[in-house]
Protein backbone atom coordinates (compact mmCIF):
# COMPACT_ATOMS: atom_id res chain seq x y z
CA UNK A 1 0.00 0.00 0.00
CA UNK A 2 2.93 2.33 0.72
CA UNK A 3 4.26 1.67 -2.79
CA UNK A 4 0.87 2.59 -4.26
CA UNK A 5 0.76 5.78 -2.20
CA UNK A 6 4.30 6.76 -3.30
CA UNK A 7 3.55 6.18 -7.00
CA UNK A 8 0.23 8.04 -6.85
CA UNK A 9 1.68 10.90 -4.84
CA UNK A 10 -0.84 10.55 -2.02
CA UNK A 11 -0.85 9.47 1.60
CA UNK A 12 -1.18 5.91 2.85
CA UNK A 13 -4.54 6.93 4.38
CA UNK A 14 -5.83 8.13 1.01
CA UNK A 15 -5.06 4.76 -0.55
CA UNK A 16 -6.93 3.08 2.30
CA UNK A 17 -9.96 5.33 1.71
CA UNK A 18 -9.95 4.54 -2.03
CA UNK A 19 -10.02 0.84 -1.22
CA UNK A 20 -12.59 0.95 1.57
CA UNK A 21 -14.67 4.13 1.10
CA UNK A 22 -14.02 5.32 -2.46
CA UNK A 23 -16.98 7.72 -2.37
CA UNK A 24 -15.08 9.87 0.16
CA UNK A 25 -12.18 10.54 -2.25
CA UNK A 26 -12.20 13.09 -5.07
CA UNK A 27 -12.65 11.42 -8.50
CA UNK A 28 -9.33 12.65 -9.89
CA UNK A 29 -7.42 11.39 -6.83
CA UNK A 30 -9.32 8.11 -6.88
CA UNK A 31 -8.43 7.63 -10.56
CA UNK A 32 -4.74 8.30 -9.86
CA UNK A 33 -4.68 5.74 -7.05
CA UNK A 34 -6.50 3.13 -9.15
CA UNK A 35 -3.97 3.62 -11.94
CA UNK A 36 -1.09 3.07 -9.48
CA UNK A 37 -2.81 -0.08 -8.16
CA UNK A 38 -3.07 -1.45 -11.71
CA UNK A 39 0.53 -0.57 -12.59
CA UNK A 40 1.92 -2.23 -9.46
CA UNK A 41 -0.44 -5.21 -9.50
CA UNK A 42 -1.38 -4.48 -5.89
CA UNK A 43 -3.66 -6.99 -4.13
CA UNK A 44 -5.06 -6.57 -0.64
CA UNK A 45 -3.74 -8.92 2.05
CA UNK A 46 -7.00 -10.21 3.49
CA UNK A 47 -5.29 -11.85 6.45
CA UNK A 48 -3.58 -8.60 7.47
CA UNK A 49 -6.77 -6.65 6.91
CA UNK A 50 -8.78 -8.98 9.15
CA UNK A 51 -6.21 -8.50 11.93
CA UNK A 52 -6.78 -4.74 11.79
CA UNK A 53 -10.54 -4.70 11.33
CA UNK A 54 -11.28 -7.94 13.22
CA UNK A 55 -13.57 -8.76 10.29
CA UNK A 56 -12.76 -11.63 7.92
CA UNK A 57 -15.46 -10.70 5.37
CA UNK A 58 -16.02 -14.46 5.07
CA UNK A 59 -19.18 -16.43 5.72
CA UNK A 60 -19.41 -20.16 6.26
CA UNK A 61 -21.96 -22.53 4.72
CA UNK A 62 -22.48 -26.09 5.87
CA UNK A 63 -24.33 -28.00 3.19
CA UNK A 64 -25.62 -31.55 2.93
CA UNK A 65 -25.81 -33.42 -0.40
CA UNK A 66 -25.14 -30.73 -3.03
CA UNK A 67 -25.95 -33.30 -5.74
CA UNK A 68 -29.64 -32.54 -5.14
CA UNK A 69 -31.17 -29.66 -7.06
CA UNK A 70 -32.62 -27.84 -4.05
CA UNK A 71 -29.52 -27.59 -1.82
CA UNK A 72 -27.28 -26.84 -4.81
CA UNK A 73 -29.58 -24.04 -6.01
CA UNK A 74 -29.83 -22.55 -2.52
CA UNK A 75 -26.05 -22.58 -2.19
CA UNK A 76 -25.77 -20.78 -5.52
CA UNK A 77 -28.17 -18.10 -4.29
CA UNK A 78 -26.10 -17.60 -1.12
CA UNK A 79 -22.86 -17.30 -3.08
CA UNK A 80 -24.33 -14.71 -5.46
CA UNK A 81 -25.77 -12.66 -2.60
CA UNK A 82 -22.50 -12.85 -0.65
CA UNK A 83 -20.53 -11.64 -3.65
CA UNK A 84 -22.90 -8.68 -4.06
CA UNK A 85 -22.40 -7.84 -0.37
CA UNK A 86 -18.61 -8.02 -0.61
CA UNK A 87 -18.23 -11.29 1.30
CA UNK A 88 -16.44 -14.51 0.44
CA UNK A 89 -18.08 -17.88 1.12
CA UNK A 90 -16.36 -20.94 2.51
CA UNK A 91 -18.29 -24.22 2.16
CA UNK A 92 -18.05 -27.38 4.26
CA UNK A 93 -19.86 -30.45 2.95
CA UNK A 94 -21.46 -32.62 5.61
CA UNK A 95 -21.13 -36.15 4.27
CA UNK A 96 -22.64 -37.92 7.28
CA UNK A 97 -25.34 -36.58 9.63
CA UNK A 98 -23.43 -37.56 12.76
CA UNK A 99 -22.43 -35.33 15.71
CA UNK A 100 -18.75 -35.99 14.99
CA UNK A 101 -19.00 -35.02 11.31
CA UNK A 102 -21.07 -31.94 12.19
CA UNK A 103 -18.54 -30.79 14.78
CA UNK A 104 -15.68 -31.23 12.30
CA UNK A 105 -17.51 -29.30 9.54
CA UNK A 106 -18.34 -26.40 11.84
CA UNK A 107 -14.84 -26.31 13.33
CA UNK A 108 -13.24 -26.13 9.86
CA UNK A 109 -15.21 -22.95 9.22
CA UNK A 110 -14.67 -21.49 12.69
CA UNK A 111 -10.92 -21.97 12.19
CA UNK A 112 -11.24 -19.72 9.12
CA UNK A 113 -12.69 -16.94 11.32
CA UNK A 114 -16.02 -16.88 9.50
CA UNK A 115 -18.32 -14.12 10.74
CA UNK A 116 -21.47 -16.23 10.56
CA UNK A 117 -22.88 -19.54 9.35
CA UNK A 118 -25.67 -20.66 7.04
CA UNK A 119 -26.75 -24.24 7.60
CA UNK A 120 -28.39 -25.98 4.65
CA UNK A 121 -29.42 -29.10 6.52
CA UNK A 122 -32.94 -30.33 5.77
CA UNK A 123 -32.25 -33.66 7.46
CA UNK A 124 -33.50 -33.44 11.04
CA UNK A 125 -30.60 -35.39 12.51
CA UNK A 126 -28.02 -33.31 10.65
CA UNK A 127 -29.64 -30.02 11.64
CA UNK A 128 -29.69 -30.90 15.34
CA UNK A 129 -26.07 -32.08 15.26
CA UNK A 130 -24.94 -28.88 13.53
CA UNK A 131 -26.73 -26.52 15.89
CA UNK A 132 -25.12 -28.25 18.87
CA UNK A 133 -21.71 -27.81 17.26
CA UNK A 134 -22.05 -24.06 16.53
CA UNK A 135 -20.40 -21.73 19.10
CA UNK A 136 -23.02 -19.74 20.99
CA UNK A 137 -21.51 -16.38 19.98
CA UNK A 138 -21.54 -17.10 16.24
CA UNK A 139 -24.55 -15.82 14.23
CA UNK A 140 -26.32 -18.63 12.38
CA UNK A 141 -29.24 -19.03 9.97
CA UNK A 142 -30.74 -22.42 9.12
CA UNK A 143 -32.28 -23.16 5.72
CA UNK A 144 -35.23 -25.58 5.52
CA UNK A 145 -34.69 -26.66 9.12
CA UNK A 146 -37.50 -26.16 11.61
CA UNK A 147 -35.44 -25.95 14.79
CA UNK A 148 -36.70 -24.12 17.91
CA UNK A 149 -34.98 -20.83 18.79
CA UNK A 150 -32.92 -20.88 15.56
CA UNK A 151 -33.27 -18.19 12.90
CA UNK A 152 -34.54 -19.91 9.76
CA UNK A 153 -35.52 -19.33 6.14
CA UNK A 154 -37.63 -21.86 4.26
CA UNK A 155 -40.09 -22.42 1.43
CA UNK A 156 -43.67 -23.24 2.46
CA UNK A 157 -43.62 -26.95 1.66
CA UNK A 158 -47.10 -27.52 3.11
CA UNK A 159 -48.59 -24.82 0.88
CA UNK A 160 -46.85 -26.20 -2.21
CA UNK A 161 -48.22 -29.70 -1.58
CA UNK A 162 -51.71 -28.34 -0.95
CA UNK A 163 -51.59 -26.37 -4.20
CA UNK A 164 -50.68 -29.47 -6.20
CA UNK A 165 -53.24 -31.71 -4.48
CA UNK A 166 -56.01 -29.13 -4.77
CA UNK A 167 -55.18 -28.68 -8.45
CA UNK A 168 -55.50 -32.41 -9.14
CA UNK A 169 -58.77 -32.60 -7.20
CA UNK A 170 -60.10 -29.61 -9.15
CA UNK A 171 -59.58 -31.63 -12.34
CA UNK A 172 -62.10 -34.19 -11.10
CA UNK A 173 -59.88 -36.85 -9.52
CA UNK A 174 -61.45 -38.62 -6.55
CA UNK A 175 -58.19 -38.75 -4.63
CA UNK A 176 -54.44 -38.27 -5.11
CA UNK A 177 -51.73 -40.88 -4.52
CA UNK A 178 -48.36 -39.73 -3.17
CA UNK A 179 -44.80 -40.97 -3.61
CA UNK A 180 -43.13 -39.36 -0.61
CA UNK A 181 -39.57 -38.25 0.09
CA UNK A 182 -37.25 -39.54 2.86
CA UNK A 183 -38.88 -39.67 6.29
CA UNK A 184 -36.07 -37.72 8.01
CA UNK A 185 -36.26 -34.72 5.66
CA UNK A 186 -38.34 -31.75 6.87
CA UNK A 187 -39.25 -30.85 3.28
CA UNK A 188 -40.61 -34.34 2.58
CA UNK A 189 -42.64 -34.32 5.78
CA UNK A 190 -44.04 -30.89 4.98
CA UNK A 191 -45.20 -32.14 1.58
CA UNK A 192 -46.90 -35.14 3.18
CA UNK A 193 -48.61 -32.80 5.64
CA UNK A 194 -49.90 -30.55 2.85
CA UNK A 195 -51.10 -33.49 0.75
CA UNK A 196 -53.04 -34.99 3.66
CA UNK A 197 -54.49 -31.62 4.68
CA UNK A 198 -55.80 -30.94 1.17
CA UNK A 199 -57.46 -34.37 0.95
CA UNK A 200 -58.99 -34.03 4.41
CA UNK A 201 -60.32 -30.53 3.66
CA UNK A 202 -62.31 -31.93 0.75
CA UNK A 203 -63.41 -35.09 2.52
CA UNK A 204 -61.33 -37.41 0.36
CA UNK A 205 -59.74 -40.70 1.38
CA UNK A 206 -55.96 -40.62 1.59
CA UNK A 207 -54.23 -43.65 0.02
CA UNK A 208 -51.14 -44.98 1.77
CA UNK A 209 -48.08 -43.00 0.70
CA UNK A 210 -45.46 -44.93 -1.25
CA UNK A 211 -41.82 -44.69 -0.07
CA UNK A 212 -39.21 -42.70 -1.98
CA UNK A 213 -35.80 -41.08 -1.53
CA UNK A 214 -35.92 -38.18 -4.03
CA UNK A 215 -34.40 -40.36 -6.78
CA UNK A 216 -35.81 -41.32 -10.17
CA UNK A 217 -35.15 -44.94 -9.23
CA UNK A 218 -37.47 -44.77 -6.21
CA UNK A 219 -40.08 -43.14 -8.44
CA UNK A 220 -39.68 -45.90 -10.97
CA UNK A 221 -40.26 -48.60 -8.32
CA UNK A 222 -43.30 -46.72 -6.99
CA UNK A 223 -44.58 -46.32 -10.54
CA UNK A 224 -44.41 -50.07 -11.07
CA UNK A 225 -46.52 -50.54 -7.92
CA UNK A 226 -49.00 -47.92 -9.11
CA UNK A 227 -49.29 -49.50 -12.55
CA UNK A 228 -49.78 -52.97 -11.12
CA UNK A 229 -52.53 -51.84 -8.73
CA UNK A 230 -54.32 -50.01 -11.53
CA UNK A 231 -56.45 -47.79 -9.27
CA UNK A 232 -54.64 -44.45 -9.25
CA UNK A 233 -55.76 -41.66 -11.56
CA UNK A 234 -53.59 -38.91 -10.04
CA UNK A 235 -50.09 -39.07 -8.53
CA UNK A 236 -48.20 -36.41 -6.63
CA UNK A 237 -44.48 -37.25 -6.67
CA UNK A 238 -42.33 -35.75 -3.90
CA UNK A 239 -40.00 -34.09 -6.40
CA UNK A 240 -39.47 -33.86 -10.14
CA UNK A 241 -36.80 -36.58 -10.26
CA UNK A 242 -39.20 -38.98 -8.55
CA UNK A 243 -41.91 -37.96 -11.03
CA UNK A 244 -39.54 -38.81 -13.90
CA UNK A 245 -39.17 -42.36 -12.56
CA UNK A 246 -42.95 -42.72 -12.20
CA UNK A 247 -43.42 -41.54 -15.80
CA UNK A 248 -40.96 -44.16 -17.07
CA UNK A 249 -42.60 -47.02 -15.15
CA UNK A 250 -46.10 -46.09 -16.32
CA UNK A 251 -44.93 -45.76 -19.91
CA UNK A 252 -43.39 -49.24 -19.81
CA UNK A 253 -46.67 -50.60 -18.38
CA UNK A 254 -48.69 -49.05 -21.20
CA UNK A 255 -50.34 -46.50 -18.91
CA UNK A 256 -50.86 -43.17 -20.67
CA UNK A 257 -49.98 -39.88 -18.98
CA UNK A 258 -52.06 -37.78 -18.62
CA UNK A 259 -54.96 -39.64 -20.29
CA UNK A 260 -54.98 -42.54 -17.80
CA UNK A 261 -52.99 -41.10 -14.90
CA UNK A 262 -52.13 -37.48 -14.13
CA UNK A 263 -48.73 -36.80 -12.55
CA UNK A 264 -47.29 -33.75 -10.79
CA UNK A 265 -43.88 -33.15 -9.22
CA UNK A 266 -42.18 -30.59 -6.99
CA UNK A 267 -39.16 -28.24 -7.46
CA UNK A 268 -39.47 -27.25 -11.15
CA UNK A 269 -36.02 -28.47 -12.14
CA UNK A 270 -34.83 -27.11 -15.53
CA UNK A 271 -35.66 -30.46 -17.20
CA UNK A 272 -39.29 -30.49 -15.99
CA UNK A 273 -40.54 -28.48 -18.97
CA UNK A 274 -38.93 -30.99 -21.37
CA UNK A 275 -40.26 -34.26 -19.95
CA UNK A 276 -42.84 -36.24 -21.90
CA UNK A 277 -45.33 -34.82 -21.21
CA UNK A 278 -44.06 -31.51 -19.75
CA UNK A 279 -44.41 -31.78 -15.99
CA UNK A 280 -46.83 -29.80 -13.84
CA UNK A 281 -44.94 -28.95 -10.66
CA UNK A 282 -44.27 -26.38 -7.94
CA UNK A 283 -41.45 -23.91 -8.41
CA UNK A 284 -39.36 -23.21 -5.32
CA UNK A 285 -37.63 -19.78 -5.20
CA UNK A 286 -34.24 -21.20 -4.27
CA UNK A 287 -32.35 -18.05 -5.28
CA UNK A 288 -34.61 -15.95 -3.06
CA UNK A 289 -34.10 -18.37 -0.16
CA UNK A 290 -30.34 -18.00 -0.52
CA UNK A 291 -30.53 -14.22 -0.73
CA UNK A 292 -32.89 -13.86 2.23
CA UNK A 293 -30.82 -16.19 4.41
CA UNK A 294 -27.71 -14.15 3.67
CA UNK A 295 -29.47 -10.81 4.30
CA UNK A 296 -30.75 -12.05 7.65
CA UNK A 297 -27.33 -13.44 8.61
CA UNK A 298 -25.61 -10.13 7.79
CA UNK A 299 -28.21 -8.29 9.88
CA UNK A 300 -27.45 -10.57 12.82
CA UNK A 301 -23.71 -10.01 12.36
CA UNK A 302 -24.28 -6.25 12.50
CA UNK A 303 -26.51 -6.64 15.55
CA UNK A 304 -29.69 -5.62 13.70
CA UNK A 305 -31.27 -9.04 13.31
CA UNK A 306 -33.98 -10.76 15.31
CA UNK A 307 -32.50 -14.04 16.54
CA UNK A 308 -34.91 -16.97 16.36
CA UNK A 309 -37.09 -15.42 13.65
CA UNK A 310 -38.68 -17.58 10.96
CA UNK A 311 -39.05 -16.46 7.32
CA UNK A 312 -41.32 -18.58 5.11
CA UNK A 313 -41.44 -17.93 1.35
CA UNK A 314 -44.39 -19.16 -0.76
CA UNK A 315 -43.78 -21.34 -3.85
CA UNK A 316 -45.57 -21.06 -7.22
CA UNK A 317 -47.72 -23.61 -9.07
CA UNK A 318 -46.48 -24.25 -12.62
CA UNK A 319 -49.16 -25.89 -14.79
CA UNK A 320 -48.02 -27.88 -17.81
CA UNK A 321 -49.42 -30.92 -19.65
CA UNK A 322 -48.85 -33.88 -17.29
CA UNK A 323 -52.25 -33.57 -15.58
CA UNK A 324 -55.67 -33.84 -17.23
CA UNK A 325 -59.27 -33.45 -16.10
CA UNK A 326 -61.44 -36.52 -15.41
CA UNK A 327 -64.93 -36.87 -16.79
CA UNK A 328 -67.59 -36.79 -14.04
Amino acid sequence: MSDVARLAGVSHMTVSRVLNKPETVRPETRERVQLAIEQLGYRRNSAARSLVTRRSQTLGVVCFDTTLYGPASTLSGIEHAAEDAGYAVSVAILRRPTPEAAAQAVQRLVDQSVEGLVLIAPQASAAVALIRAVPTNLPVVAVESALPHVTSVSVDQVLGARMLTDYLLSLGHETVHHVRGPTDWSEANGRVEGWLAALEAQGRTAPKALPGDWSAKSGYLAGQTIAKAGVATAVFAANDSTALGVLRALHEAGVRVPEDVSIVGFDDIPEAAYMTPPLTTVSQPFREVGQRSLEILLAEIEGDGESGSSTVIPPDLVVRQSALGRAP
